[in-house]
């Protein structure tokens, strides 16, 4: 599957009108509408906010690393092990999700998957409203591994 697959592959995230707007090797980010994101209070609902950040890990994985059948790292998909989440601010409006691995991390993750089948990564996301403030940063533990058949 292809980054721009991820979105569409994870049927609730295209509910929310989640959209890929940057991605690359070792770069994503994502657009969350404010329709149908929002609560009761007029503001973004928080569960919006942690699985547009939440994603990013997956979506990443996808266009930074060779998992096509065939490809270097072919049978690796992406988990999420633990995430956390801190709202700083209400959210009004389009929010952007955005998080990117280092080159060197990138290196050393795929070292890793190839001479034990996984590895380990902590990827920070940072959600910013339509101004550029900072509205949630979420910190994820993923894992790229062998899935077993």
């Amino acid at each position: 599957m292809e980054a721009a697959q991820a979105v569409g592959s994870v049927p609730i995230l295209q509910a929310m009108g989640v959209r890929l707007v940057d991605v690359r090797p070792g770069f994503a980010a994502a657009e969350l509408p404010p329709e149908p994101n929002v609560n009761h209070f007029g503001v973004t609902y928080a569960g919006s906010l942690f699985s547009v950040a939440e994603m990013l890990g997956g979506v990443l994985c996808l266009a930074t690393f060779d998992l096509e059948p065939g490809g270097e790292l072919d049978g690796c998909v992406p988990i999420v092990k633990e995430s956390t989440i801190r709202f700083r601010r209400p959210a009004v409006g389009v929010v952007r999700a955005e998080a990117s691995l280092p080159d060197a991390e990138v290196t050393r993750i795929r070292r890793d998957a190839l001479a034990t089948g996984k590895a380990e990564f902590v990827l920070e996301a940072r959600l910013t409203d339509a101004h550029g403030e900072v509205v949630s940063t979420a910190i994820g533990t993923y894992q790229l591994r062998i899935m077993s058949a």
